[in-house]
């Protein structure tokens, strides 16, 4: 059989022939030693076809399809006439990744290799491609891979910067870390004030309030009647602020030093600094989940939604996992423990933390947890697919959990699935149609202006596509609840 090697460039596809395949391949040492040289290399290699590229924008999509595994239509007609005007019946197609080899078989019918010999073809295809093709050189080849490569890493890092799932994993991971850190931080200034004053633990049992009154009353034989309203202030309670005045008068703590005070109030003053700062990065979440992952959010709340998230990766692998993969997502070691033990497989993973299973019943909690992670997985595909983000399908899911605990206690049968995804696609649509008059301004001045998206329409002829794709999407996940509700 003969061999033919394809080699995806950012000018086009091209086609080379192997001389003596498989005398080559009992060779292989010596092959890889004579891929620098292209003397001997040109002996071996030649061009057979070349099919360039018709635009910049033709480039880019037919190296985006490649990399997903997938045959363009441009490679696909440029095989099928080469390969029709072959005699021979037995033919090897060479490739770099088995994934397009499998779908250049099944498309064009062709036996496609990726091991044995043709790396090292390949890569001594790419070393000397500028001289095995007539009118090429470096220089050229190089421009052509500079604006491939430009435009192909542009179009992966693209994404909506008001829409941006990396900076939910960085601030839930961040949030995890500051509860941590404030948890530590605050049992040692415990420990380290309690030495001169050991009343106040008992009084303030909170951290961040403990760590203000201490930053507040430092010395405790300085604290008198006048500084009542100040520290009533702090401990939110007048009885609470009386009760550490009169114990500050007859505490059994040591004396200490003004060099250990300053540094038990510097210390103390860190620690509220770091408090507030994980109040302010919790409403900075919340924000973010609103515009990222509105439907999540409104079913399984902030935290939990944003741990799912990050264990994911991001929104849109969230989204491409089935419910029983969310369900025990977090919970993998356990799961591999159990297959290898061959003991019962875990319940549920990271949604444990949601409240909907903490108010399940013992033998319940399974049951809910296989519900939850169904609309979890259905409140992710629609936040990542959805032009416009609403949160009204997040608040529909989050009822039938609701309806569905009821049912487990009491016995009431709810609503069809059919039915209350209908009421939510109509709600949804009336709030698209429901634009503040604000917004319908900016839009008109923005038409005027002339702007444009960056697929070259309007945003007026955008957002009616978006609304007239929502319902189609919706009765893809309506069809997959229905058999779950049955089920």
């Amino acid at each position: 059989s003969s061999l033919y090697v394809l080699y995806e460039h950012a000018a086009g596809f091209a086609l080379f022939s192997v001389k003596e395949f498989e005398e080559v391949s009992m060779f292989l040492p010596q092959v890889e030693s004579s891929v620098t040289d292209i003397a001997k290399f040109n002996s071996i290699v030649k061009l057979a076809g070349f099919a360039p590229f018709k635009s910049a924008i033709a480039a880019l999509e037919n190296i985006n399809a490649i990399s997903e595994g997938i045959v363009p239509q441009d490679l696909l007609h440029f095989l099928d006439d080469f390969f029709s005007k072959l005699k021979k019946k037995k033919c090897t197609l060479g490739i770099a990744d088995a994934k397009l080899g499998a779908a250049i078989t099944e498309a064009v019918g062709v036996q496609c290799s990726h091991f044995g010999v043709v790396p090292e073809i390949l890569r001594g295809v790419r070393f000397h491609f500028a001289k095995l093709v007539k009118g090429f050189t470096d220089k050229s080849a190089g421009v052509a891979q500079l604006g491939l490569g430009h435009s192909y890493s542009r179009a992966k890092v693209k994404f909506n910067v008001h829409r941006s799932d990396n900076m939910i994993i960085q601030s839930i991971a961040l949030l995890d870390q500051l509860d941590k850190d404030v948890n530590t931080f605050s049992m040692r200034i415990r420990e380290w004030y309690s030495y001169h004053f050991p009343e106040l633990v008992k009084i303030v049992p909170d951290n961040y309030m403990f760590a203000k009154a201490a930053k507040f009353i430092k010395d405790r034989k300085d604290l008198t009647q006048d500084k009542h309203e100040e520290l009533e202030q702090i401990v939110m309670d007048s009885a609470k602020a009386q009760a550490i005045i009169d114990a500050g008068k007859m505490s059994m703590g040591m004396d200490i030093s003004i060099v250990d005070l300053m540094n038990i109030e510097l210390f103390a003053e860190r620690v509220v600094k770091l408090s507030e700062y994980r109040k302010r990065l919790s409403t900075y979440l919340h924000n973010k989940m609103n515009m990222v992952a509105p439907n999540l959010q409104s079913l399984i709340g902030d935290q939990v939604g944003a741990r799912l998230i990050s264990h994911a990766g991001s929104l849109t692998n969230l989204a491409k996992y089935p419910a029983s993969t969310v369900q025990i997502l977090g919970a993998e070691k356990a799961l591999f423990r159990a297959l290898k033990t061959r003991s019962n497989t875990p319940k549920y993973g990271l949604i444990y933390h949601s409240s909907f299973i903490g108010r399940a019943g013992l033998k319940n909690k399974g049951r809910i947890s296989r519900f939850l992670a169904n609309k979890c997985s259905i409140a992710s595909r629609i936040d990542c697919f959805l032009e416009q983000p609403t949160s009204v399908f997040g608040e529909t899911l989050k009822q039938q959990v609701e309806d569905r605990l009821k049912f487990y206690e009491s016995g009431d049968v709810p609503r069809k699935n059919i039915e209350v995804m209908k009421e939510a696609i109509e709600a949804a649509g009336q709030e698209a149609n429901n634009v503040p008059q604000s917004e319908k301004k900016k839009k008109k001045r923005k038409e005027a202006n002339g702007t444009i998206n960056g697929n070259g329409k309007a945003l007026e002829e955008e957002n009616g596509d978006a609304e007239v794709d929502e319902p189609k999407k919706k009765k893809k996940k309506k069809n997959k609840n229905k058999v779950a509700v049955e089920a």
